[in-house]
């Protein structure tokens, strides 16, 4: 198995590949970074254009296309990917996709509209175009990639002799998707300031006090993230989207796991591209690894944040923080790697797997 973190920007792209019992080849992608993931608007080609171009080549498929959630810098590049591809849809065969309309109708309450989105043939991007399209939704359905299925907390699936166990999102996040998602119209601007300059060892004993209060992420989108554990053979893999950490602590209490009896996997996919507000003390207490690995090239919203790492070292100083841009030289000072010895952090896009 390969499991390839593309370059997506601020956002995420995973691309996994392997065989299954058969020897065939088979193809998952999770998310699809920010168009420009797929092409620029100055007809750049980007990492997820050449795996869709690699698969196509190979006569392989998209077996499962997984969007996580609606944030632009993670169905982006499938949006701008499906307005430019005419021949898309025959790539995909199955998509896990929680739309605003199935939320809906599942929890049986009114539908928002901020939640539709549309392919609009030469768009670049949705949350910007003018342009009418046809609804997501309906594409979907209209090729038959969708079981219109809601993935959420407490499912199991067998997949490609693959066994995922969803840990996010439950019934609380999609009712608020719902009721309170709004279409940012600012989303293309950055957001907070990076923290790179405070050491590693101010971080941790600022947290270490008592007193210190820990902020969960409020973002209703990042809430609704579709998170899971995947199986695969006798390895264990944690992809966590953007998802709220007290969300992922109770999927994971669910199955049993907690700090006595923490779920040891190959990596952590840290959830929000290392935002401090995903990712606490009692999480990391329960996965069991030495592999983080961060999606972000550290352009937007201040992420990833360095006191997430911090904590992240505070509960594992042997921990490897992997980045699938070279952050080291941003995020390091001389300072965190003479204070702290066992840690080590390096450039990784791609996890190998008999």
């Amino acid at each position: 198995m390969n499991i390839k973190f593309l370059k997506a920007f601020n956002g995420d792209c995973i691309w996994i590949s392997f065989l299954d019992t058969k020897g065939n080849a088979k193809n998952i992608l999770i998310d699809g970074g920010i168009g420009d993931t797929y092409k620029s608007t100055s007809n750049k080609k980007g990492d997820l254009y050449n795996a869709i171009e690699e698969i196509r080549k190979t006569n392989q498929f998209i077996d499962l296309l997984i969007l996580t959630h609606f944030d632009d810098d993670h169905i982006g590049g499938i949006l701008r990917w499906l307005n430019k591809d005419k021949k898309a849809s025959s790539l995909i065969k199955d998509v896990w996709f929680n739309s605003g309309k199935e939320i809906a109708k599942n929890l049986k309450i009114d539908e928002n509209k901020d939640l539709d989105i549309e392919i609009i043939d030469g768009a670049e991007d949705f949350h910007t175009s003018p342009r009418q399209g046809i609804k997501f939704e309906k594409y979907l359905r209209d090729n038959n990639l969708w079981k219109e299925k809601i993935i959420e907390q407490g499912s199991e699936y067998n997949f490609l002799d693959l066994k995922f166990k969803i840990l996010s999102p439950n019934s609380d996040k999609l009712n608020n998707l719902l009721k309170l998602y709004k279409k940012e119209k600012d989303y293309f601007t950055s957001g907070d300031e990076y923290d790179f300059q405070t050491s590693l060892k101010d971080f941790i004993h600022e947290e270490n006090r008592s007193g210190f209060n820990f902020k969960e992420d409020a973002s209703v989108a990042n809430g609704s993230s579709i998170a899971f554990i995947m199986e695969y053979k006798d390895k264990s893999f944690l992809f966590l989207a953007d998802a709220h950490p007290s969300v992922i602590i109770e999927g994971l209490n669910k199955l049993k796991y907690n700090k006595e009896n923490p779920l040891s996997v190959e990596f952590m996919k840290v959830s929000h591209h290392g935002s401090m507000y995903n990712t606490n003390k009692e999480l990391l207490e329960i996965v069991k690894t030495d592999n983080y690995l961060i999606s972000s090239n550290a352009t937007k919203h201040g992420l990833p944040n360095k006191r997430t790492i911090a904590r992240i070292i505070n509960n594992n100083p042997n921990a490897i923080i992997r980045f699938n841009y070279d952050l080291r030289d941003n995020v390091f000072s001389k300072e965190d790697w003479h204070d702290f010895l066992k840690f080590k952090a390096k450039a990784t896009n791609e996890f190998i797997y008999q």
